[in-house]
């Protein structure tokens, strides 16, 4: 048995650990999503902050005919527009974040500090970005579906003639299917269980689930509440009437589409500040280019034979 008061012979792992360098990762944040909807968006630049829908008000009212081999009186017609248009003002996700000057002057060695404080609060921007532009009460895709283009689930659990019904709403040039990944795991339970399994589709370097050939994308911000979400279906594109994002282009320092970083200065604490900011909205350019199913639970499961399992 050895014994516990024997001397040492060697170095030890942690005083040695005392001389070496660890390898460290950039801080990581775990609230970081793949944000599609913010991928798969077109996104037009507009002037002032202020984007008007103009529209064609009565459009059935526009007479023509097909003409005949005759002399036939033609119809005289015209288009109307709306003189009361909606107008699309950009929303601001933005907030001040502060760094201490001797923080980022000592411990900038491996990592810039201002550069990963700056890398992670725009994380944050962007998640609430997507967050707005499906829940905003405004602007968000939840609040601009037209009652004609709401559906509740036949059973509760999301079905495939859910789907379908959807599809007949939005059937001009569907673009994807947007709902939480619970919703997702739920309609392929409700598929598996009917035997027609989902395929799936690669995309930007990930598997999707699709329906009529068209991808299930997955976003934590469709709200999830009471154990039941909503399934969203976009036409996407302004050449399509579909949905379509809104950025103000040429901010001053600008990083990236509708995001601007700027240098507020040096407080007499020695804490330097800097002003993010991202300026955004979205706009449905057509009733039909959305559709919502609601009331979708992701709680129900089967019980299969065992010969299925």
């Amino acid at each position: 048995m050895p014994n516990p008061f024997e001397a040492q012979q060697a170095l030890n792992d942690q005083a040695a650990r005392q001389l070496a360098n660890a390898t460290k990762t950039p801080p990581q944040l775990a609230t970081i999503s793949p944000r599609w909807l913010v991928h798969l968006l077109q996104w037009l630049p507009v002037e002032d902050g202020v984007y008007r829908l103009n529209k064609a008000k009565n459009p059935r009212d526009v007479r023509v005919t097909c003409a005949h081999h005759d002399e036939s009186e033609l119809p005289q017609t015209f288009v109307d527009y709306e003189t009361h248009p909606r107008e699309y003002f950009l929303n601001a996700v933005t907030t001040i974040l502060d760094v201490h000057t001797r923080v980022s002057d000592l411990y900038s060695d491996h990592y810039d500090q201002v550069k990963e404080q700056l890398r992670l609060t725009i994380e944050v921007i962007k998640e609430q970005q997507e967050s707005e532009l499906i829940n905003n009460p405004d602007y968000g895709l939840l609040a601009n579906v037209d009652n004609g283009q709401r559906l509740s689930t036949l059973t509760g659990a999301p079905t495939p003639d859910d789907f379908d019904d959807l599809l007949a709403k939005v059937w001009k040039e569907p673009a994807f299917f947007l709902t939480h990944p619970l919703a997702i795991a739920a309609f392929g339970r409700e598929c598996t269980r009917r035997g027609v399994p989902p395929p799936t589709v690669s995309l930007f370097g990930s598997q999707f689930l699709t329906w009529r050939g068209l991808p299930l994308f997955p976003s934590d911000k469709v709200p999830v509440i009471d154990g039941k979400t909503k399934v969203i279906l976009l036409r996407v594109g302004d050449q399509r009437r579909g949905v379509v994002g809104l950025y103000q282009p040429k901010l001053v320092g600008e990083q990236s589409l509708g995001l601007s970083v700027r240098f507020m200065g040096i407080n007499h604490n020695a804490i330097a500040s800097y002003l993010i900011s991202l300026y955004c909205s979205l706009a449905v350019l057509a009733e039909d280019a959305l559709a919502v199913l609601d009331g979708v639970e992701i709680g129900k499961y089967h019980t299969y034979p065992d010969t299925y399992r």
